[in-house]
C-alpha cells in the first residue's frame, strides 16, 4: 500500500528524525491503516514555509509505502543516442526550451543544429560586466541573449503552476543530472541560482555536442529559408534560416526537416522579421509594466516572520491584487537578491532581478507590475504598427518606448530610481540609498514619464499591498525602473494540435518568445512537446 501524507513541525525541528517518523506513524494511524513501523519505508516529497498567523510552521509532503518496496522514478533520465546526420531539425535559441527539446530531440537520435545569437557563458560574463562597469549593452550579448537564456544569469527560477502542461518532475531531474541540487526536486519554490545555473547549462550543450549535436554562438537568425506550398497555395512552408555571425559578418544558411524557434521573450527582431514574412502569423497579447521595488532583506524577513527571523531563509513574498479591472501583481521576487541590468538593446534601460543560491544578499526585491491589455495600447502606437502592416506588434512599440524613456531618465545604464514613499507623494527624491543594483540608480519623478495607465495603479497597488503586508510602504523601499520584459507583448500563432506556426508550415514557435509559456520551467515543456510533435509528425515516432 501506498500512502500520501503531509505532516506539519516547526523549522527547529527539521532535522528530528524521530519526532518526523513519530508524526508519520500518527497520520497513518488515523486513516485506520495497520502497520508495523518496520513495514514503513518514508520518501520526502516537497517541503513548504508556512509563515501565515504569527507562527511559522513546515509543511512537510511524504509518500509513504506500507510493506512494498518504493517504485522507481517515473521520472527517469533517458538514453541519449547518436545523432542520425540525415535527420536534422534546427533549434533557434539555447535557452530551456530549445536546450530540452533538443535533448528530446537526441532521444531517437534526430540531430538538432542549436543556433544561438549570443555567446558562451564565460564571454557572456565578460559582457554583462561591462553593462554594470562601462554602462554598454552589447545587443547579442547580454542578460537576454547568450547561452542558456535570460534565466542563466537571473537567478533560475523554477517555480511553475503549469502542472497540465507537461512533466514537471521530469525537467526537474534533468536539471538534478545536469549539476543542480537535488533540493530543487523537494522545494516548494525552487531555483538553482545564477551561480550554479551557468555550469548546468553548459553540461547540457556539452552532452548535445558528445551526441553528434552541433551547437553554433555569434550566430544571429536574420531570414527563414521559404518555399511556396505546391499543395495549399499561399501557404509557405519553412526549410530552414539564414543566419550571420555576429563577430565576423559572415552569412550561412542552415537547412533541416523542421525549425523550432525558441529565442525568447526579448527578440523584438524575429517579430519584425515574421511580420513582414507573414503578419498574418502574429498576434497581439497582453503582457505586463511596472518597477522593481526593494528593501532591505531584514526588513521583508521580519514582516513575512512576524519578527521571528532566527535561523530562517530569506523570504519570499507573493501578492497579487485588482486595480480599475486590471491585474497588479508580483513577479520573480528574490530573497536576499539582487537588481539587475537586463536590457537587451543599448538605446534602453530594462530592470530585472536575480539571487544566488544562498540567497544571502543585503536585499530583497520584487517586480510589482500592472497587467497591460491590448486595448490599453495608446493609439499612436497602434497607428504606427498598423502603417507598419502589423498591428500585432503595437504592444511591442509601446514597451519599446518606455525603456527609451527610461534611458533618457538614467545615466549610461544607471537606472531611474524614486524612494516609494516620494512616488506615492509626486516628487522628486532628494536621496536614494546604497542600492543591489550594480550600474547605480539615478533620482527621477516616474510620475512624470511612466504612463499614466501605470503610475495610477502602482499607487493604488502599494496601498493595498500594504495591508497585508504592513510595512511594505516604507522609508527604505526604493522603486527602479522600468521592469517591461516579465513577458512578450506578441505571440506567434500557432495550431493547438500540431504546435506549427498557423501560416509558416515546419516551423515551431516554442517557449516564451512563441508568447504561449512563462518561466524556465513552462518554456522547457514547451519546447519538449514541439520536438515530440515533431517527431511524431515528421519522423513517425
Amino acid at each position: 500500500m501506498v500512502k500520501d501524507l503531509s505532516i506539519t513541525i516547526k523549522p527547529e525541528d527539521e532535522k528530528n528524525t524521530s519526532l518526523i517518523n513519530h508524526l508519520i506513524c500518527q497520520e497513518i494511524k488515523k486513516a485506520g491503516i495497520q502497520f508495523r513501523k518496520q513495514e514503513l519505508i518514508s520518501v520526502f516529497q516537497k517541503k513548504s514555509i508556512d509563515a501565515r498567523h504569527g507562527h511559522i510552521k513546515l509543511h512537510l509532503k511524504y509518500k509513504v509505502y506500507i510493506g512494498e518496496k518504493p517504485q522507481e522514478s517515473e521520472n527517469t533520465i533517458p538514453e541519449w543516442k547518436t545523432a542520425d546526420p540525415n535527420k536534422r531539425v534546427i533549434v533557434v535559441g539555447s535557452g530551456p526550451a530549445g536546450l530540452l527539446a533538443a535533448l528530446k530531440l537526441l532521444e531517437d537520435g534526430i540531430k538538432p543544429v542549436v543556433i544561438e545569437r549570443g555567446r558562451k557563458t564565460p564571454e557572456r560574463r565578460v559582457d554583462i560586466a561591462q553593462i554594470s562597469t562601462k554602462g554598454i549593452v552589447n545587443d547579442d550579448s547580454n542578460y537576454c541573449y547568450g547561452e542558456g537564456g535570460a534565466g542563466t544569469f537571473s537567478d533560475g527560477k523554477l517555480y511553475t503552476r503549469s502542472n497540465k502542461r507537461g512533466n514537471i518532475g521530469g525537467v526537474l531531474n534533468t536539471f538534478v543530472y545536469f549539476g543542480a541540487d537535488k533540493k530543487i526536486l523537494t522545494d516548494a519554490h525552487p531555483h538553482i541560482g545564477t551561480d550554479r545555473l551557468p555550469q548546468v547549462i553548459n553540461n547540457i550543450r556539452n552532452k548535445i555536442i558528445e551526441k553528434g549535436g552541433e551547437v553554433h554562438f555569434d550566430t544571429r537568425l536574420v531570414d527563414f529559408v521559404i518555399e511556396e506550398s505546391r499543395e495549399n497555395k499561399g501557404s509557405k512552408i519553412v526549410k530552414g534560416v539564414v543566419t550571420k555571425n555576429t563577430q565576423t559578418g559572415q552569412e550561412e544558411t542552415f537547412t533541416g526537416d523542421a525549425v523550432i524557434l525558441a529565442t525568447g521573450h526579448s527578440s523584438s527582431g524575429i517579430y519584425n522579421l515574421i511580420s513582414k514574412i507573414s503578419p498574418q502569423s502574429l498576434e497581439a497579447k497582453s503582457f505586463a509594466v511596472g518597477v522593481r521595488v526593494e528593501h532591505p532583506r531584514e526588513m521583508i524577513d521580519s514582516i513575512q516572520y512576524h519578527g521571528n527571523t532566527e535561523n530562517m531563509p530569506a523570504a519570499e513574498y507573493r501578492v497579487v491584487t485588482q486595480i480599475d479591472g486590471r491585474g497588479v501583481y508580483s513577479f520573480c521576487m528574490c530573497p536576499g537578491g539582487f537588481v539587475v541590468p537586463s536590457a537587451s538593446e543599448d538605446d534602453g534601460i530594462v530592470v530585472n532581478g536575480m539571487s544566488t543560491a544562498a540567497r544571502n544578499s543585503k536585499w530583497s526585491n520584487a517586480a510589482i507590475v500592472v497587467e497591460v491589455r491590448t486595448e490599453d495600447i495608446p493609439q499612436s502606437f497602434v497607428e504606427k504598427a498598423r502603417k507598419n502592416g502589423c498591428q500585432a506588434l503595437a504592444g511591442l512599440y509601446f514597451r519599446t518606448e518606455i525603456e527609451q524613456k527610461a534611458k533618457e531618465e538614467g545615466k549610461g545604464q544607471a537606472a531611474p530610481a524614486q524612494m516609494m514613499e516620494d512616488f506615492l507623494n509626486d516628487k522628486k527624491s532628494e536621496e536614494l540609498p546604497k542600492s543591489s543594483y550594480t550600474p547605480g540608480i539615478v533620482s527621477s519623478n516616474l510620475n512624470e514619464w511612466l504612463p499614466e495607465i501605470i503610475s495610477s495603479k502602482l499607487h493604488k497597488g502599494f496601498k493595498e499591498i500594504n495591508k497585508n503586508m504592513k510595512g511594505f510602504i516604507c522609508p527604505q523601499a526604493v522603486l527602479i525602473a522600468p521592469e517591461t520584459r516579465t513577458s512578450t507583448p506578441v505571440r506567434i500563432l500557432r495550431d493547438k494540435e500540431t504546435l506549427e506556426c498557423l501560416n509558416l508550415k515546419n516551423l515551431y514557435p516554442a517557449g516564451e518568445g512563441s508568447g504561449y509559456a512563462g518561466g524556465i520551467v513552462s518554456s522547457a515543456m514547451d519546447g519538449i512537446k514541439a520536438a515530440e510533435m515533431i517527431k511524431q509528425r515528421l519522423f513517425n515516432l
